[in-house]
């Protein structure tokens, strides 16, 4: 597993608090937030907008990916860092490829988010970690995590009761 750092860290809580925000507006709790290179700058910082918008799309990370895509160039892109509050989903780790983005790094785990989620209808987990999509993919993108879970799966709890 990848080391992670204290700014690392202090970026995925930067997620986490997208996520809690989020929930607070009755939207489903994910967070996602891009930083440059020298990791300074925060590029794009998303939460989610599936619910109550109604486009099951608009993951945090597929929000981030197309703001980020706008403002760099493909070279630009490679080498930022993408992070937030739970691992990607198959469709947002596609994204992740497709925007060109050089790294990850994520706080709760897929396998995490399902024992707060269980089968809701609105989030039917999808079990296949950003890893296995990224290994199929022509271009190296560094993951790393879980990390900060027990933080992460925080803001999960008490949601996803129906």
């Amino acid at each position: 597993m990848e080391q992670v750092t204290e700014q690392d860290l202090a970026f995925l809580r930067q997620a986490i608090d997208l996520a809690r925000k989020a929930r607070n507006d009755g939207r489903h709790p994910f967070g996602s937030l891009i930083v440059n290179e020298q990791g300074v700058t925060v590029v794009a910082a998303r939460n989610n907008a599936v619910r109550p918008n109604g486009d099951p799309t608009q993951h945090a990370e597929m929000l981030a990916c197309g703001q980020a895509a706008r403002l760099l160039t493909e070279a630009e892109l490679a080498k930022c860092t993408l992070y937030t509050s739970t691992e990607p989903c198959a469709m947002c780790a596609g994204a992740i490829y497709w925007t060109g983005i050089g790294r990850v790094v994520f706080a709760l785990a897929e396998t995490g988010l399902l024992r707060y989620t269980g089968s809701h209808a609105q989030n039917p987990t999808l079990d296949l970690p950003c890893r296995e999509v990224f290994a199929r993919g022509q271009k190296p993108i560094v993951v790393a995590g879980p990390f900060l879970e027990e933080e992460a799966g925080k803001v999960h709890e008490g949601f996803w009761v129906s």
